[in-house]
């Protein structure tokens, strides 16, 4: 069987693509805000912050965050085993970005409630 060739995606080559794809998902973002009000913090107590993630979803978003060197986990050799994890220099270098952000969405939030209301009214069929 041949293994099929592929081209570099543009997600690949395109560094703002790239990045935001690994830490743009809503999760991501709010373990970041979170790691940086409250850190270090547990696995289950970052689980307990965000009620409405699953556990798959809290590790694998922990696990992209740390393959980007945005998160450190911190593995103590207890009975039983505790992990903490925190954000890296880099993690938090992205915080003051975040948070421009949030101000944004929170600034303009009203008016692009506003917006998708009127655009669903109008929306041709």
């Amino acid at each position: 069987m041949t293994k099929k060739v592929e081209k570099n995606s543009i997600i690949e080559v395109c560094p703002i693509r790239n990045v935001v794809a690994r830490f743009g998902s809503k999760w991501a973002l709010l373990i970041i805000h979170l790691l940086n009000e409250q850190s270090p913090v547990r696995f289950n107590q970052l689980g307990k912050l965000i009620p409405d993630i699953s556990t798959k979803m809290l590790a694998g978003t922990l696990q992209t965050l740390e393959a980007d060197g945005l998160v450190r986990r911190t593995v103590f050799p207890e009975v039983p085993i505790r992990v903490e994890y925190e954000l890296t220099p880099l993690g938090q270098s992205l915080v003051p970005l975040i948070q421009s952000l949030t101000a944004w969405a929170q600034e303009h939030m009203p008016d692009i409630l506003a917006h998708r209301k009127r655009y669903a009214r109008h929306r041709p069929a």
